[in-house]
């Protein structure tokens, strides 16, 4: 994985504007992005596209996601806990 790519995505993910996004797709980009593979990097990068509350909204289960974004890397965000390491398997 590209590592300027990695740091724009991280930073991205940290900085959006809208606190409750931040804190928990700031956490989710440094658990995740370096071990993402190109594809879900890019994914994962039209995601930090879409408006915040549209976004929030999708993570926390408000509202659906559209099919283009209702894959993988929504799964793992919604599952994710940003208080749990990765290696924490619910213990």
């Amino acid at each position: 994985m590209d590592d300027v790519r990695q740091k724009r995505a991280r930073y991205r993910a940290w900085h959006r504007g809208f606190r409750e996004a931040d804190l928990i797709l700031g956490p989710f980009a440094d658990a995740y992005c370096p071990d993402f593979t190109d594809a879900q990097m890019s994914v994962f990068e039209r995601m930090l596209e879409v408006p915040d509350p549209d976004l929030y909204g999708w993570i926390v289960g408000a509202n659906d996601p559209p099919p283009e974004f209702d894959g993988e890397i929504m799964t793992l965000l919604k599952a994710f806990q940003p208080h749990k390491s990765r290696d924490q398997d619910g213990a």
